[in-house]
């Protein structure tokens, strides 16, 4: 596996660049982080969903640290189910992957002090590009410029789950319609909709991995509005 993680693109979207705060609840981003880690390993052909289980299928490393740490959990912990593992991992995991966009020097932690005492950290954007990068080719694939590839089409699948469309820079109306496409984005690539075990190994294991994210951030944040995407 090469480039950037699936969890440090999202994250970069989740925050304002200039502020360096978060622009979602903590509770659904911190659930994202957890299941944007689970795509990643699945895509890699690290984990399969079988037996109504996560299990590792090639314990191979990929090379990402925070992926690799997770596959590591899943091989030596007894089996669990994708929402259980949702769960289990979101925990810290924002943290932690802030902490390497600070060592990479994509962003930078700055510690502010409230009320005298309540420590706050805010992580600008020092690099730009690669936030750049991952919004181009959601904008392609939104507009239909160009066909997203399954790395892209997983983000747009997560990016829709976790409402977080409003973060392309879109509102009213575009909002809307960037929402449905983002949808059938997340449809077309076999991520959402009818899961079936029996499809392939990747996409199973990725749609439900998404659903029990949709089902996490309904519990969370309260049920959609009508047209959101099934399992949720």
């Amino acid at each position: 596996m090469s480039g950037v993680a699936l969890a440090e693109e999202l994250l970069l979207l989740a925050y304002d660049d200039t502020t360096g705060k978060a622009t979602m609840p903590r509770i659904s981003l911190d659930l994202g982080m957890a299941a944007a880690v689970l795509v990643e390993l699945a895509l890699a052909g690290r984990t399969a969903y079988a037996d109504g289980f996560l299990t590792v299928v090639d314990p191979t490393p990929t090379g990402e640290p925070v992926a690799d740490e997770v596959l590591g959990r899943i091989a030596a912990d007894t089996p669990h189910t994708p929402a259980s593992w949702v769960q289990r991992l979101r925990h810290g995991l924002r943290d932690r992957i802030l902490g390497d966009l600070c060592s990479q020097g994509v962003v930078r932690d700055i510690d502010e002090t409230e009320l005298g005492f309540i420590h706050v950290h805010r992580y600008p954007v020092v690099d730009a590009s690669i936030e750049a990068e991952t919004r181009q080719r959601l904008a392609e694939a939104v507009t239909g410029a160009a066909a997203p590839d399954e790395r892209t089409a997983a983000l747009a699948t997560l990016v829709v789950v976790l409402r977080m469309e409003a973060g392309l820079g879109v509102s009213g109306e575009t909002a809307a319609d960037a929402r449905r496409r983002l949808e059938e984005i997340a449809t077309g690539a076999g991520f959402s909709g009818g899961v079936s075990a029996d499809d392939s190994v990747i996409r199973p294991s990725v749609g439900l991995v998404v659903a029990a994210l949709a089902s996490a951030v309904d519990a969370a944040l309260g049920k959609r509005a009508k047209g959101s995407l099934p399992g949720g």
